[in-house]
């Protein structure tokens, strides 16, 4: 049974960093798209940045652009998302979702999520 755990979620004041890790099981990591998402209260979820099988290929939102940074370890069955320079509006839940392929929306399986929060 594919699982996706995500963790590293906490409070952080805004600037701060946090690394969110999302571990999976069941599965072979590699052989799929992971993507990272978020959803802040009374908000759509929204698309935060999504990496390759192998990692070839990442991309991201234009709020995680050069703030954020996305990776993977296979081995590990490990994906990764680093978080600098936090803002309040980054608040929200993060998810990890699993696929064949990368998309914005429609990922087949998902973790439930960590809490980020950004407060001073």
């Amino acid at each position: 049974q594919l699982q996706l755990l995500e963790s590293g979620g906490g409070l952080v004041h805004p600037g701060g960093s946090l690394t969110l890790s999302c571990s999976a099981s069941g599965f072979t990591l590699g052989r799929y798209d992971i993507g990272w998402f978020r959803q802040a209260p009374g908000k759509e979820r929204e698309a935060i940045s999504c990496i390759s099988g192998r990692g070839l290929i990442v991309n991201y939102a234009k709020s995680a652009k050069g703030r954020f940074t996305i990776s993977r370890d296979n081995a590990k069955g490990a994906a990764f998302l680093q978080m600098n320079s936090l803002k309040p509006e980054d608040t929200a839940v993060y998810y990890c979702a699993a696929d064949l392929f990368c998309a914005t929306t429609g990922m087949e399986n998902w973790g439930k999520g960590t809490l980020v929060t950004v407060s001073a």
